[in-house]
């Protein structure tokens, strides 16, 4: 456990070390205005990390939650525009069809015992060319005066909603996670599941929920996202599930399973988002926030694997 809170420290050193060298590097990244947009634009990532870290501590992956939220906002935006649907319905419409996709998801990796990386690898693919095949690749736009654009826009008490969306899933996901049964099981799972079962746990069910609750946390992050640009599109998300992964796993939760930490995987978000907007404000060229973000993701499972997880590191 000591080398599991080293990780959460590693990481809130090295994220303040990045707001140090990029309140050097420009002139306005330490201002409030800066990290007001900061906490709006990294609010999608926040919210599907959350759920993420929930998935990885059980040992499992979902790889298509990019794909479920450029569905989800395309759909909304569908929906919106030309079926002429209210917001309120849009909204629990897509929350339900993002636990619909977690829910196929769990199932295939739960009861059928198919690995979490291969099922979520197809449908990844499957979900994204639904999308393009609705869209027939182009961008719906959603009206103007729809309410539905406030879920992106709206400021409350002098703070997107967005961030405060955001925020209650890291707060969701921490309670759940460190202060309900459900969250002693996910973490049990992860680090003996055939234990836990014989103690009596329904750990399929356990596992298959994780995926539910994954799915939703992607459809909400697409939704946000239609609302702010306001418009969907088949290629809202491309690349967004190794932001997110690499949020986690730079976090400090263990890649193997059997622990999780939503407040590394703040950490960890929030180190991204800062890595890419200061990035930004030195008028870096765009490209090499992919470079940054992969090599971010390979300094996270390198120590993921090597540092806070040294028992497993060794073997072999």
């Amino acid at each position: 456990m000591l080398h599991n809170h080293s990780g959460v420290v590693s990481i809130a050193v090295f994220f303040i070390f990045c707001c140090v060298v990029f309140s050097f590097a420009t002139d306005n990244f330490l201002s409030g205005y800066n990290w007001l947009n900061i906490l709006r634009q990294s609010a999608p990532l926040l919210i599907v990390a959350a759920a993420m870290t929930l998935v990885i501590t059980t040992g499992g992956i979902d790889l298509s939650v990019g794909s479920t939220l450029a569905l989800v906002g395309a759909l909304s935006a569908i929906a919106l525009n030309n079926w002429g649907l209210p917001w309120p319905v849009v909204l629990i419409g897509g929350l339900v069809l993002g636990g619909l996709i977690g829910a196929i998801n769990g199932y295939f990796i739960a009861y059928e015992g198919i690995p979490a990386f291969i099922v979520t690898l197809a449908t990844l693919a499957v979900i994204r060319g639904v999308a393009l095949l609705i869209t027939q690749g182009y961008s719906i736009p959603i009206p103007a005066d729809s309410p539905f654009t406030l879920l992106g826009r709206a400021w409350v008490l002098g703070l997107p909603l967005p961030a405060i969306l955001g925020v209650l899933a890291l707060v969701f996901g921490h309670v759940l996670l460190n202060h309900m049964r459900f969250g002693r099981y996910v973490t049990a799972i992860g680090a003996n599941a055939e234990g836990v079962r014989r103690a009596g746990v329904n750990t399929k069910s356990t596992t298959m929920w994780v995926y539910v609750i994954c799915g939703m946390a992607a459809a909400l992050a697409g939704m946000i996202i239609t609302a702010r640009l306001g418009s969907g599109s088949s290629n809202q998300g491309e690349g967004f599930e190794l932001q997110v992964i690499a949020a986690v796993v730079l976090g400090s939760t263990s890649l193997f399973g059997g622990f999780g930490t939503i407040i590394g995987t703040l950490l960890g978000a929030l180190s991204i988002a800062v890595i890419q907007n200061g990035l930004i404000l030195s008028h870096m060229s765009p490209f090499y926030t992919q470079i940054a973000t992969g090599l971010i993701i390979l300094l996270a499972i390198w120590l993921n694997t090597r540092i806070f997880n040294p028992v497993r590191s060794t073997k072999g």
